[in-house]
């Protein structure tokens, strides 16, 4: 659903829209398939097709998009397989992200995540899913930047869009009841400081929520 906004900048017009079609595929109001035309998008935004040729062309580099013949420009799929085989890497990947970062940690460390899961109690109460996913991923991000392995952020990097996608066509369907909560005991083991329990402590939530939606 592609909401008329105002356009104040005419440089900024192409990241106004890639901005709002991003929005509208994480949100799953896009789900994949759906095409992307130009001259529609550009009578919503009532601006001219340039921009959002560029726009397009920025959403198919980072993957939100794809191109197939006869259909012109389409929201990517995102395969179950691919999935499994995200959340498989991920788990071995933040296991390892938190155990390192796990040394760096400080009082203003906890504040911080503790701060992201009050504000994702906040999106949560207002039905806000995109912004329970950002928050979701800002949270875990975190770890894969703490950790100090630039091999493992730029995989993150990369995985970061897909999980968002699923994460937002997924929780359409089930409820976020308790992820705060779950991130909140999250914490709570990091504070104790023991490693090894952190670390399964997180896999083991990586495993409920895809327990839930993979099978």
């Amino acid at each position: 659903m592609l909401d008329n906004i105002p356009i104040t900048s005419v440089s900024s017009i192409s990241e106004q829209v890639f901005t709002a079609i991003k929005k509208d595929i994480l949100a799953g109001d896009l789900q994949p398939g759906a095409r992307l035309l130009v001259l529609e998008i550009a009578k919503k935004f009532n601006i001219s097709q340039a921009p959002v040729r560029e726009a397009l062309e920025r959403l198919k580099s980072a993957g939100y998009i794809t191109s197939i013949p006869n259909k012109g420009s389409v929201v990517s799929t995102i395969t179950s397989k691919e999935i499994k085989d995200i959340f498989e890497l991920r788990e071995i990947m933040e296991g390892f992200a938190v155990r390192k970062s796990m040394q760096f940690l400080d009082e203003d460390d906890f504040c911080y995540l503790e701060r992201i899961i009050r504000h994702m109690h906040a999106a949560h109460e207002q039905k806000d899913i995109l912004n329970i996913l950002e928050l979701d991923m800002e949270f875990h991000g975190f770890f894969y930047k703490r950790c100090d392995n630039h091999m493992i952020l730029e995989l993150w990097t990369r995985m970061r869009m897909k999980v968002m996608r699923f994460m937002a066509i997924s929780n359409r369907h089930y409820s976020t009841d308790g992820l705060a909560d779950w991130h909140l005991r999250l914490v709570e083991v990091l504070r104790e400081g023991n490693s090894e329990l952190a670390e399964k402590t997180f896999i083991e939530h990586m495993h409920s929520y895809k327990s839930i939606h993979l099978n």
